[in-house]
């Protein structure tokens, strides 16, 4: 019995060895080592550095305008005796809108033109009388002062049917007035008068307006330095412009339209610092209306086959704009970083684009560069990825869905 015990303690002691040295030492030592490794080692997250074309845009604030808008005024007086429009409506040039009252104005043209015959009968026979003169003057059978009276009188009459033909051509265009017609296509506003209502050529607010809408122009201001960058592109050719809602963020807003510019202002406001500018949209889906505010991107230039990367991987320090990239790791050890100075040529909200310093497919550091310094370890981590929020659904009140309806 005491042999079997002694076997048995022999065979613990014997495993109990083999654990330690086989088993908890090796364990140890590993975890030893991994943790001297993973000493002052910084995560981070890196992306490869891009070739790509990148726009440059100027942004500014504008408002949105009709290309062509007419205010309808009566030019004579009267009463508005006919309407042919409702509001909100698309007219065309030339359209009959309204008609004034026309008895008084076609009274005052048949006088003018029983004036114009009665000063012909007249003038007729002044010319009769001057031939009869010039041939009893001829005989000596006249003097010469009557026949230059019947000439003079003769001249009187005819300036006389001048007149009269003036006084006609008025009354026509007076006539005229009296039809109220669509000068430039678009869309009609509020009616300001109804029928029935006595119109004055004098009266400050008209019958309606009129606003073309399809194009419509946006009215923009940028900063008086932007002027080099937008007179250069406009002698390379037509300049694109974006129109975006005015309550979006950049770079994240629909494009409400695609237009040119149109006009640069010939002047700079002294007071402000800006220039003025002009752009020009189709609205084919009236996204534009007048009276609003838009935010405008205006396209100056286009980098071609520029080395890009994200704006939070460029970092400023004393000696200018740096970038940190990655070196793959040696043996076992852990990656370091490159503390690389770069020259950057144009930075967004989106990206920025290294001229000098950096080469496509090298990989920057964009998140964790405030830990670093200059061959720093490194432990590249994936972003995270974002997990969707559960939906909450609001318990149904007793008797929904059962013909009565819901609190």
């Amino acid at each position: 019995m005491r042999r079997l015990i002694l076997l048995l303690l022999v065979i613990a002691a014997g495993g109990g060895a083999y654990w330690y040295f086989a088993v908890r030492e090796p364990a140890a030592v590993a975890a030893a080592n991994a943790a001297r490794r993973g000493a002052g080692v910084t995560p981070v997250l890196v992306v490869p550095a891009e070739t790509r074309d990148v726009p440059i845009y100027l942004d500014g604030l504008g408002t949105v305008q009709a290309s062509q808008s007419v205010t309808m005024k009566p030019q004579v007086d009267g009463r508005l005796i006919e309407v042919n429009f409702t509001e909100g409506q698309e007219v065309k040039a030339g359209q009959v809108l309204a008609r004034i009252d026309t008895r008084a104005y076609q009274a005052a043209l048949d006088q003018a033109m029983a004036k114009k015959a009665q000063d012909q009968a007249n003038l007729a026979n002044a010319k009769l009388d001057v031939a009869r003169y010039a041939k009893l003057q001829a005989n000596a059978y006249s003097s010469a002062q009557q026949y230059d009276t019947a000439r003079a009188l003769a001249a009187e009459l005819e300036a006389q049917v001048a007149g009269d033909q003036a006084a006609i051509d008025t009354a026509r265009v007076n006539l005229s007035y009296t039809t109220l017609t669509a000068p430039i296509a678009g869309r009609i506003g509020i009616r300001q008068v109804d029928v029935g209502n006595i119109v004055h050529a004098s009266d400050s607010t008209g019958l309606c307006t009129i606003a073309t809408l399809q194009p419509i122009d946006v009215l923009f201001t940028l900063p008086q330095q932007s002027l080099r960058q937008v007179t250069q592109a406009m002698a390379r050719g037509q300049m694109e412009a974006l129109a975006l809602p005015q309550d979006n963020a950049q770079g994240t807003a629909e494009v409400l339209d695609r237009g040119t510019l149109s006009v640069l202002d010939n002047t700079v406001d002294s007071a402000t610092g800006t220039i003025k500018l002009k752009a020009s949209f189709p609205n084919p889906r009236l996204a534009l209306w007048p009276g609003a505010f838009a935010n405008i991107r205006l396209l100056v230039q286009t980098l071609r086959g520029a080395v890009t990367v994200p704006p939070s991987a460029v970092q400023r320090g004393p000696q200018g704009t740096f970038v940190y990239v990655l070196r793959p790791a040696e043996g076992d050890g852990p990656a370091t970083v490159q503390r690389r100075v770069v020259r950057e040529g144009h930075e967004d909200l989106t990206v920025a684009v290294i001229i000098e310093g950096l080469t496509a497919g090298e990989r920057v550091v964009t998140d964790g560069a405030a830990r670093l310094s200059d061959g720093a370890k490194v432990l590249v981590a994936d972003p995270a990825p974002v997990a969707a929020a559960p939906v909450q659904r609001r318990p149904r009140p007793p008797g929904a869905g059962q013909g009565r309806p819901a609190p």
